[in-house]
């Protein structure tokens, strides 16, 4: 299998995070295991291209790379938060040219690549990139379109079935694979529509799960065959193991036991319980109501839906009639504010799950939650999946 797609250095501040992957190494390393003599081509900054290359020998991975003068990077908050592009070049340099019997393609920052191939399996990047394999000359006898969600949505309009089936249409493509975060992936073909579930993790690292998805569904579709469903059933069962262990080299063997997680309720609320008196705190409300937001969930923000205007008796009516009317509790726990703690005990009450993130809590500050049955964890990203993944249960 041959893997066509970026090497770039990631930063991310929490949890500490620091690796030369990118879309291509990581899924060149993610597949290694499954394919062996995979090779990687790319681009990759004459200052670390050395180092690349014994970092994916490592895992028995060939790397054909071409040393570019940039030092590529994305710089990360949290997994995620959006990512910061340092040192993209003014322009882009000459195409790489790919010719196999399995492609997998991903977009580049500071290219392109021509595939010639059997089976290709592409995934953009990014909504400018996705209808892009077969106008830059590229060719393949049967073609896969992997993408998130967004993207379809700004290429085609829709990021549902109908988006899909354009995209099929508009790029000649037998297959498109929608990946949506929490609730899985969805799998349009010729007659065929088919969601597959996320599978749990005890934590949740996002930073290249795609990538991971992508390589092996292209293992398991473009080289060995699978059907479409099945290929994405395994990548998105690959993808829990990568994002609760943060290891890249996929093992079938350790996937049999992953437990699907039941589809998020499109239609239910998740009550954000947090203090927002500095900005730190507004911060973080903003930050978790936008990351659950674009993950598809529906919140109610007592700072955004009450606001802070009017006496303590409206605020804390109003409050609480919202909390009422919400399946799940996501309580960001800073500083042991009064309110949230009152709202954790009120959503307790009425039998409402509550799911606390407690990033450096003290340890006697958690007994009362721990001993009525919240989940308290203290990473961001996982906070924000088991909210969505709450309103299921």
């Amino acid at each position: 299998m041959i893997v066509a797609g970026g090497v770039y250095r990631e930063e991310c501040v929490r949890p500490t995070w620091s690796r030369i992957f990118g879309s291509g190494g990581r899924a060149a390393a993610a597949v290694s295991r499954l394919s062996p003599g995979t090779r990687l081509v790319a681009y990759a900054c004459q200052d670390w291209v050395d180092d690349a290359k014994h970092s994916m020998a490592a895992f028995g991975v060939t790397a054909d790379f071409r040393p570019i003068r940039e030092d590529i990077a994305f710089h990360y908050l949290h997994p995620l938060s959006h990512a910061e592009l340092i040192g993209a070049p003014e322009a882009c340099y000459e195409p790489l040219r790919v010719a196999g019997n399995t492609v997998l393609r991903f977009g580049y920052i500071e290219g392109d690549a021509l595939v010639n191939a059997g089976r290709a399996v592409f995934d953009p990047q990014n909504a400018n990139e996705v209808h892009r394999f077969r106008e830059n000359g590229s060719t393949a006898e049967a073609l896969a379109i992997v993408l998130n969600e967004v993207e379809l949505n700004l290429a085609m309009g829709d990021a549902g079935e109908e988006g899909a089936r354009g995209l099929m249409q508009h790029s000649g493509a037998f297959v498109v694979v929608v990946k949506r975060g929490p609730r899985g992936a969805m799998v349009v073909a010729d007659g065929l529509t088919a969601n597959v579930p996320a599978y749990a993790a005890n934590t949740v690292f996002k930073i290249g799960s795609g990538d991971v998805f992508s390589a092996v569904f292209a293992q398991r579709w473009g080289e060995l065959d699978d059907d479409p469903v099945t290929a994405a059933d395994t990548a998105s069962r690959a993808v829990s193991r990568y994002v609760e262990t943060r290891n890249t080299e996929v093992d079938l063997s350790q996937l049999t036991s992953s437990l699907p997680m039941p589809a998020p309720d499109p239609a239910s609320k998740i009550y954000l319980a947090a203090p927002f008196f500095n900005l730190a705190q507004r911060w973080m409300v903003e930050e978790a109501r936008r990351c659950l937001m674009s993950l598809g969930a529906n919140v109610f923000s007592p700072i955004h839906d009450v606001g802070p205007h009017g006496d303590a008796e409206y605020i804390a009516k109003r409050d609480l009639d919202g909390l009422e009317q919400c399946s799940v509790v996501l309580a960001l726990l800073d500083g042991e504010d009064a309110g949230t703690l009152f709202e954790v005990g009120h959503a307790h009450r009425h039998g409402i799950p509550v799911v606390v993130l407690a990033e450096s809590p003290r340890p006697e500050s958690l007994t009362m939650l721990q001993g009525t049955g919240c989940m308290i964890v203290s990473d961001f990203s996982t906070a924000i999946y088991e909210a969505i993944w709450g309103t299921a249960r």
